[in-house]
């Protein structure tokens, strides 16, 4: 099996033991390798990591359509929104790196089942917390389980199934996460709606109590033998803390905090430089191709971070929505990336990368110029639903290509690695984008509480969201070429089984491949 020059591999998942040998551990209902799709073991491991990837998932996406009740209810301001929703982001971008490296050490289930127990934990926190400051800690928290949880779902289905059924497992592990995905703006503002926002939060404690026994049970472990080496913890940390310092800084405006960001993000740079074991390997960017697919991956999915934010205050605040009617408004983007994901994998594999990822952002970017239309009484026929179709048609055009060529930049065995950095500049950049979109537009504190006052800021973001798709188009057409975005060991022609249903808007599929299967 391929292994990257720096010996890191977030979560590249065909690490188990060859296949028919029992893996370390395993108090599972079979070997790792061995599992067949038909089976009850089978139905069993596609159950708890489809339960464990949801949880982190929804938790991507319900939150804002819930949003303003929370302000309301904590008497929060909006700084203390945006923090909602970044406390979680920047623990999840992070630490993910890290979370798929602990799984390969000490066993994926292992790491996967405390993920889901920090998560629940975390969430209870959430559902429960008396006031904006617990909320924003809880949801820190949360984001440390999901960066746990995120890459061990995928990679237990890699190293549980034998290779003959793994791409079918795969397949349905990911319709069922996009079909979770896909409601979950409807069921986050039916709750917000019906029993109340904390249950946004709640409903991931039963859903764990579901998992945890499941996967003890049912789930063999599995780890990688080749894992040797100290966990560049450090490298994690300063990540982390510079983004955290940066984020304080666009948030509550405080110039001081940016610049000892910078310095720190610099000293992280440093700092990789010379581990021998980084979490993030700076020769991954001697690549071109990678390098400019995530400088366009930074791009759209800071537009998307912003979008989603911001549009699900403007359908209630502005519009007048109930949190319903503005989760059930949101679904027609993620409803046609569930439908046509796969679709766009198949062409782009025909035709290459290049068209795909520039078309893909301007269509975007025209979805998002179209909800300049949409203020107080607008039409959800005539204005609303023509700008989420065609964001969410642009948004099937890009993802799955992009997603592949971030594969196929990088040699076969540093595939995990490649596609856990992309995910996490993809949170990362969502992160930023919530962080500094309510300072340039002028976003007083209490806006989210003014009509007028937060329409007229939301017209002034839209035309920055817009322009950094534009921006990520550019690259695009200018950085990459046409050869046909076929990831590793993938067949001509044939999507990546990740992709196929994916439909989540805040980050790219995590793949987890990294060389050959094991035999």
């Amino acid at each position: 099996m391929g292994k990257d020059s720096d010996g890191h591999r977030p979560s590249d998942l065909p690490s188990g033991p060859p296949s028919g040998t029992p893996a370390p551990d395993d108090a599972g209902g079979g070997a790792a390798g061995t599992v067949r799709t038909g089976t009850g073991v089978g139905r069993w491991v596609l159950l708890t990591t489809v339960l464990g990837s949801t949880m982190a998932m929804l938790d991507s996406t319900v939150v804002n359509v819930a949003l303003p009740r929370i302000g309301r209810d904590l008497d929060a301001d909006l700084a203390a929104l945006q923090w909602t929703v970044n406390g979680y982001m920047l623990t999840l971008a992070g630490l993910i790196l890290l979370g798929g490296a602990l799984g390969d050490r000490y066993g994926r289930r292992r790491v996967f089942v405390v993920g889901v127990v920090w998560f629940a934990l975390a969430s209870l926190l959430c559902g429960l917390a008396p006031d904006s400051g617990v909320l924003i800690v809880a949801r820190a928290l949360q984001g440390v389980g999901g960066a746990l949880l995120t890459p061990g779902s995928l990679a237990l289905i890699q190293a549980s199934f034998h290779p003959d059924d793994r791409a079918k497992a795969v397949g349905v592990w990911s319709g069922l996460g996009g079909v979770g995905a896909a409601v979950g703006p409807f069921l986050g503002g039916w709750l917000v709606d019906g029993p109340g926002w904390r249950w946004v939060f709640l409903l991931n404690v039963p859903l764990a109590v579901v998992c945890v026994p499941v996967a003890l049970r049912h789930v063999p472990e599995s780890r990688d033998p080749d894992r040797h080496g100290r966990f560049d913890v450090l490298g994690a940390v300063l990540g982390a803390v510079a983004l955290a310092l940066v984020t304080y800084a666009l948030i509550d405006a405080v110039p001081v905090a940016g610049a000892a960001g910078v310095v720190l993000g610099a000293v992280f740079v440093l700092v990789e430089r010379r581990r021998p074991d980084p979490v993030l390997p700076p020769s991954i960017f001697r690549s071109r191709l990678f390098t400019s697919v995530n400088l366009v991956t930074v791009c759209v999915y800071a537009a998307f971070g912003g979008f989603f934010f911001l549009t699900a205050l403007q359908l209630q605040v502005v519009v007048g929505y109930s949190a319903l009617g503005a989760g059930t408004a949101l679904l027609p983007t993620t409803v046609l990336m569930l439908l046509l994901s796969g679709r766009s994998g198949a062409l782009a594999q025909r035709i290459g990368p290049r068209i795909p990822l520039t078309v893909g952002p301007l269509l975007c970017a025209a979805g998002m110029l179209l909800m300049l239309r949409v203020g107080e009484g607008a039409s959800y026929v005539r204005e609303v639903l023509p700008a989420l179709v065609v964001l969410g048609l642009g948004m099937v055009t890009l993802v799955a290509p992009l997603t592949a060529t971030v594969l196929a930049s990088v040699e076969t065995g540093r595939a995990g690695l490649a596609s856990g950095i992309n995910n996490a500049a993809a949170r990362a950049a969502g992160l930023m984008a919530v962080a500094a979109l309510p300072l340039l537009t002028g976003m007083g504190p209490e806006a989210y509480r003014s009509a007028e006052e937060f329409g007229d800021t939301f017209m002034r973001a839209m035309p920055i969201c817009a322009g950094l798709l534009v921006l990520g188009a550019l690259i695009a057409w200018a950085a990459v070429r046409t050869q046909a975005a076929a990831g590793p060991e993938e067949e001509p022609g044939r999507p990546r089984p990740e992709c196929r249903m994916h439909c989540g808007v805040s980050a790219p599929p995590l793949e987890a491949a990294c060389g050959r299967p094991p035999r």
